[in-house]
């Protein structure tokens, strides 16, 4: 991992809060070589307090062979030097932490394209589910894909990758 050149990678998929602090931490520590370190904190929002949970599910192995293959196409476009993914499942409350990105790499530019990439095929990619609980006690069903989501993704296919200076 301290070896300039090496890209370290870390992907999670976990039902315990992460420490975005140590996350960092774990992929800077000792890493001369990068200049810029992109993160990105997905939080549970209440719905204007109409939510009081989501439930996220996932089909375990394959929701990280998808995170995998998705950082995988990260690493081939920017020039990254660490890379660290968590997405969390079970019952997350409003305010709690639901999903992390973060991007490092010798330039600011490689790791925002980089997050945002990430970011945008994690929404319509990744095997999840959220089922939202309601705060009257209700269900509120499942919560549908969103058109905007699957054109944020549909942007990268054509984008070229930027330049780093």
């Amino acid at each position: 991992m301290s070896e300039a050149g090496h890209i370290s990678r870390h992907i999670s998929v976990q039902a315990s809060p992460f420490d975005l602090g140590a996350e960092v931490g774990r992929l800077t520590q000792s890493r001369t070589d990068i200049g810029a370190v992109v993160t990105f904190t997905g939080l549970c929002r209440d719905e204007a307090g109409q939510l009081s949970a989501l439930e996220l599910e996932h089909y375990p192995g394959m929701a990280e062979g998808e995170m995998s293959r998705v950082v995988a196409q990260a690493e081939q476009r920017w020039p990254l030097q660490a890379v660290s993914v968590i997405h969390r499942y079970g019952v997350i409350r409003p305010g709690e932490v639901i999903v992390l990105v973060v991007t490092a790499s010798a330039h600011r530019v490689a790791a925002f394209e980089a997050a945002t990439f990430l970011m945008d095929y994690l929404k319509t990619r990744a095997p999840f589910w959220k089922k939202e609980h309601l705060a009257d006690g209700s269900s509120g069903g499942w919560v549908e894909a969103k058109a905007h989501d699957d054109l944020a993704a549909e942007r990268w296919s054509a984008a070229q990758v930027p330049s780093v200076d």
